[in-house]
């Protein structure tokens, strides 16, 4: 069967239109991202006391900040998409219809880049007013590493998707908690040599912190991060067929046992 794209706009609308009059839901768009920048931007002031012993530390705190709230929110527009279908008790009639998984997750990743939009929109325009911070002093550069990052975050959404899919209501703290285990080994505000010998390779293995330490080696002059990148477009290559063909299973898997039925009762 084709994939329609018909469908795919269908669904992608019906999660539009939750953000017309839900407060919560623009809050969790805006409200949360300028929060996290005001908060963590008045720390990087507070700790510019010391830019003489670390030295571009703002530079490289504001900027790691604002990228990995792409990534966040890269998970979290699948994560959240599906969710909304799961509390609605909308999921067993999406997949009654002739909606196909590859569908649903076409709708979801074109949400994650609606939200990923908006944010980045939003914190650059914050960090610029506030601090006067300009995410674009990374150049060109910033694309690849932006869509890398996206990349990342539809990887681990997938995959948590597939989770809590398999697991039912009881998995749904992984849409919020499963993003922030990455975090330790994705060296978002510190370089990768400051980890424990062990947990090298397990960074390694993380597309996300060839990324973030691509941004370090580009707005610290040290060069290009062209190798950085390619390891990134590697893995994220590898990782993302990985998530999507563990969903495909998990998706059998539950439509054989009878478990769309009943996730989230």
């Amino acid at each position: 069967m084709r994939v329609k794209l018909h469908r795919i706009l269908a669904l992608l609308a019906r999660h539009l239109y939750l953000y017309r009059r839900s407060l919560p839901r623009i809050m969790e768009i805006f409200y949360w991202p300028f929060l996290d920048l005001v908060i963590w931007g008045f720390i990087t002031i507070y700790l510019a006391r010391y830019q003489s012993q670390i030295p571009g530390f703002v530079t490289f705190f504001l900027g790691a900040l604002i990228l990995w709230d792409i990534l966040f929110r890269a998970q979290q527009g699948i994560t959240i998409s599906f969710l909304e279908e799961l509390w609605a008790r909308n999921l067993m009639n999406l997949f009654a219809s002739p909606l196909k998984p590859s569908e649903f997750l076409a709708a979801t990743m074109a949400m994650s880049i609606f939200k990923v939009t908006c944010v980045s929109i939003i914190m650059t325009l914050c960090a610029l007013f506030f601090y006067s911070y300009n995410v674009f002093m990374i150049g060109l550069w910033l694309i690849p590493f932006v869509l890398n990052l996206v990349l990342t975050g539809w990887v681990i959404g997938v995959f948590t998707t597939s989770l809590i899919m398999r697991f039912g209501q009881e998995a749904e703290v992984l849409a919020w908690s499963m993003v922030f285990l990455f975090q330790p080994i994705s060296c978002v505000f510190y370089p990768m040599d400051v980890l424990p010998g062990w947990l090298k390779p397990v960074a390694l293995a993380n597309p996300a912190a060839h990324i973030f330490e691509g941004m370090r080696a580009v707005l610290g002059g040290e060069g290009n991060p062209s190798m950085s990148l390619a390891w990134a477009m590697g893995l994220n290559g590898l990782l993302l067929v990985a998530a999507v063909g563990w969903f495909y299973r998990t998706f059998a898997y539950c439509k054989d046992q009878g478990l769309l039925v009943r996730i989230g009762e």
